[in-house]
């Protein structure tokens, strides 16, 4: 099937206009999906990875260009293989038969029409869990109206207040502007974050602002323009997992990991501007909740039964490759961890009320 999409691509904003059955795009995807990994991972907001895990399914290739992107091998190197929209479906399809809270799109932006249609014939197939649209929001509002009906979560990052660093880390100084548009829509299709009897998303919107160190991703700013446009009800998490990955080492502001009072400043802006959802971390300066890529493009980790179960959830407790379960069915062997990231408690919002009512004066913040 050819879709009209990418024969002169504008899915998303770069606007490229090429014709990607004969060459490829400024995101260095052609016309077929390519996919490196699919797992059970449990390396995402509780609300998503629960207790039996986030059926993620990582896609090849990005439209940014972040320079200390944590997946560079597959967004910038695009280590990965090709996949068929059936394909694609029946990943979905097994990841809910190792019972996955939901279906996790990570990247699917320049794929949006395969993705579509994979998800339409995955949901005729049986499919019944949330589908979940992980990616950087720098998106279309065109495109994202393209999957009303079929996407259930969005879980855009908001990465930058300033147009000059989105230039210099991720090659798009229309960043800001072009992932507020984003989220705003992301946000009209779902509206607040709804969650089962168990604390499992079922609908609704969380943004993500990974907290970078000497304040480059302006995360506070980034709160003030959430609260002014959309308002403070909407979902934020508040990443401190930043660590020099990719290519930051090549940049001395970017070679470090982020303070506690770095990330606590944000943390504080957020409940002073009266965010009601807030989810916050631990710190933590390493890969430990990165997956392992393959860069093997005839073994990829998905082709193995379908679903490389068990790589993601081994990174994260620490096992030998060896004890690692070989078969979806061996998935119960190893036991699911939680993030280290938690909702912040009422009683701790309650308690920075007082100082919010002192600090009435958000300028600090521009």
């Amino acid at each position: 099937m050819q879709y009209p999409q990418l024969v002169s691509c504008h899915i998303c904003p770069r606007n490229c206009g090429v014709n990607r059955y004969t060459e490829t795009g400024f995101c260095g995807a052609g016309s077929e999906m390519k996919i490196n990994l699919a797992t059970l991972h449990f390396g995402e907001e509780p609300p998503i990875s629960g207790s039996k895990g986030s059926g993620t399914i990582f896609f090849s290739h990005c439209n940014l260009r972040c320079v200390f992107c944590q997946n560079y091998s597959i967004s910038s190197d695009g280590w990965g293989s090709e996949a068929s929209t059936l394909e694609l479906a029946k990943l979905m399809l097994n990841l809910q038969t190792q019972q996955a809270h939901n279906i996790n799109l990570v990247t699917p932006t320049h794929y949006s029409p395969q993705v579509a249609d994979a998800l339409k014939i995955a949901k005729d197939m049986g499919l019944s869990i949330p589908i979940v649209w992980n990616s950087s929001a720098y998106e279309s509002p065109q495109t994202l109206q393209s999957l009303t009906s079929l996407v259930d979560i969005y879980l855009p990052d908001l990465k930058y207040a300033y147009g000059i660093h989105a230039a210099k880390y991720s090659a798009a100084a229309d960043y800001p502007a072009i992932a507020m548009a984003a989220i705003k829509e992301m946000y009209a299709q779902t509206g607040n974050l709804i969650s089962d009897d168990s604390g499992i998303a079922k609908r609704g919107t969380i943004v993500r602002l990974l907290v970078m160190p000497n304040g480059l991703s302006g995360a506070q700013k980034s709160l003030l323009r959430l609260a002014d446009e959309i308002g403070t009800e909407i979902s934020i998490s508040l990443m401190g997992q930043y660590y020099p990955a990719g290519k930051a080492s090549e940049y001395s502001e970017l070679n470090r990991g982020i303070t506690e009072q770095e990330y606590q400043s944000v943390v504080d802006t957020a409940q002073e501007l009266g965010f009601s959802d807030i989810y916050v971390q631990e710190l933590s300066c390493c890969d430990t909740w990165t997956p392992k890529f393959s860069c093997d493009q005839d073994n990829m980790g998905w082709q193995n039964n379908g679903v490389a179960i068990g790589v993601a959830i081994g990174v994260a407790i620490g096992v030998a490759n060896s004890d690692l379960p070989q078969h979806p069915e061996d998935a119960s062997m190893t036991a699911p961890l939680s993030l280290p990231m938690r909702r912040l408690a009422a009683q701790e919002m309650a308690a920075q009320e007082m100082a919010a009512q002192e600090n009435p004066n958000m300028e600090q913040y521009l």
